[in-house]
């Protein structure tokens, strides 16, 4: 795991994420409560997150023989915006392929919202480059489009598709705009995790599923952090030493041996049935 302990609602979202949504996005309470023991994570821990998450409408309880819970309709569209995220930007963005720009303006009155956007923007992977004015790689300008109409916060924004012409040198500019020491200490502290279990991994051949579990579901809580600090910026723009390229690597090969014993896992303690190798872009 990460120095930071995981939270247990983060953990939950994983497994509904990577686990239940291809099982039917429902689980039992009590699976749920078993398969968080393997990740140490006690009973009242898991209750508690559970409420959190109903709170914020991530979760819906739904009583089909035993008291569970599922995810609802509204956690759809976000959780697969974070597949996007979380896989389809393992790759560097194209120079070529231009800037989305969102620029917005929010009345005194109105704050809340301004916060809102800062914050909505920066996890989508936005740099503030001037007061009111935000840039990311233009392959985000679709999800910047749903997340500010799904948020409600369309009629605030201006969304440019645009291209970068003249004065700087670009390469320099960014840095200004994205924090990429913070960055670049993420994935150090993500590696130096997970580099070990690779190695350990490699040596000891397949894992058992349960033992698959208990290392995919803290590597993808941890990993999924850090596609959204990261702007996946083109390669010509990014410093010689930039340490995400190994640290992409190092999931994607942990993914690959994980994720399908950690599936048999989950499905042998839930006896949920559901396809395999589905919904994830790596996967396809």
């Amino acid at each position: 795991m990460s120095d930071s302990p995981l939270r247990p609602s983060s953990l939950i979202n994983t497994v509904y994420g990577a686990f239940l949504r291809r099982l039917g996005g429902w689980i039992s309470i009590a699976d749920l409560i078993t398969l968080m023991g393997e990740l140490d994570v006690d009973g009242p821990a898991v209750r508690s997150a559970i409420s959190r998450l109903k709170k914020r409408g991530v979760l819906e309880p739904e009583r089909r023989g035993a008291t569970g819970y599922r995810l609802s309709p509204a956690a759809h569209p976000v959780f697969d915006e974070g597949d996007r995220r979380i896989f389809a930007s393992l790759e560097p963005a194209d120079l070529a392929d231009g800037w989305a720009m969102a620029v917005f303006s929010v009345p005194e009155s109105e704050r809340a919202h301004r916060y809102q956007l800062r914050t909505r923007l920066t996890w989508l992977g936005f740099g503030n480059i001037a007061p009111g004015v935000w840039l990311a790689p233009g392959r985000l300008l679709d999800d910047a489009r749903a997340m500010l109409v799904r948020l409600g916060l369309s009629e605030y924004v201006h969304l440019f598709a645009a291209d970068y012409a003249a004065f700087s040198d670009l390469a320099q500019t960014v840095s200004d705009w994205w924090d990429f020491p913070a960055i670049q200490i993420q994935y150090a502290a993500f590696t130096d995790t997970y580099a070990p279990v690779a190695a350990r991994l490699a040596a000891e051949g397949e894992p058992a599923p349960a033992e698959a579990f208990r290392h995919y579901v803290p590597l993808l809580t941890q990993w999924r952090r850090l596609p959204y600090l990261d702007p996946g910026l083109p390669t010509e723009l990014l410093p010689a030493d930039w340490n995400a390229v190994a640290a992409r690597r190092l999931f994607q090969r942990l993914h690959e041996v994980l994720l399908d014993p950690s599936l048999d896992h989950v499905r042998a303690v839930t006896g949920l049935e559901g396809g395999r190798r589905a919904g994830h872009p790596l996967d396809e």
